[in-house]
């Protein structure tokens, strides 16, 4: 998998950047931020992933929705393992890096296919800029894909960024601590991601349709 991230020797400036009755039991089991044990509607939208055996085990990225993955590492191929979905998105949308920790590789993400001229790099001020800025590319619906690394996010700031994903019909992709797994979250997909020798360690904690599956290594 190729680095997409590349740390420079200067870092470079910043890039500014109804109210009815509620419905019953049914109305609320329809909507795409209640996920229900057990169950993978066949209506669900997913994205394939590229690669076979992650979509075997979880069905693809879920779009519309929020994804996390958890990992304490970088450069392992956490970004490549998004590539080809960006690539078959950024066809047609736009596709968002907000705040990295470091400088998206253009050579890289041009090999991998994704049109760079459908491509945005923000480097927000500050947390509540770059959560702000993420709500608002998935709210938008210009954006097909908006990937994020914020430092924090509470349960709140991750409810608004899975309606805003919901509304914009766009994937969100959230890059957290493996810590943030102790933590409740709205998120349809949590990934636990580590290095392993040849390789990506992938373990769901949490999908449609199921928690807990065994881990595979994803070869690079």
């Amino acid at each position: 998998m190729a680095h997409v991230l590349h740390r420079p020797a200067t870092e470079p400036p910043a890039v500014r950047a109804d109210g009815g009755r509620p419905g019953g039991l049914d109305d609320l089991l329809q909507r795409s931020d209640i996920w229900r044990g057990g169950t993978h509607a066949a209506s669900d939208h997913v994205l394939p992933t590229g690669h076979a055996a992650l979509d075997a085990a979880i069905g693809g990225w879920p779009q519309g929705a929020l994804t996390e993955l958890l990992t304490d590492s970088q450069g392992i191929g956490e970004v490549s393992l998004l590539l080809p979905s960006l690539a078959a998105l950024s066809r047609e949308r736009w596709i968002a890096f907000v705040a990295p920790p470091h400088i998206p590789y253009a050579p890289a993400l041009a090999a991998a296919g994704i049109d760079l001229a459908r491509f945005l790099w923000l480097r927000p001020d500050n947390e509540a800029d770059a959560l702000w800025a993420m709500e608002q590319s998935l709210r938008s619906g210009v954006c097909g894909a908006v990937l994020g690394w914020p430092t924090r996010a509470d349960h709140r700031a991750l409810r608004r960024l899975q309606l805003a994903a919901e509304t914009g019909n766009a994937l969100a992709v959230l890059y957290r601590p493996r810590r943030a797994a102790a933590d409740a979250s709205p998120a349809a997909l949590r990934l636990e991601l580590a290095p392993a020798a040849g390789g990506l360690r992938i373990h769901a904690l949490k999908r449609r349709g199921g928690w807990n599956t065994a881990p595979l290594l994803l070869a690079r």
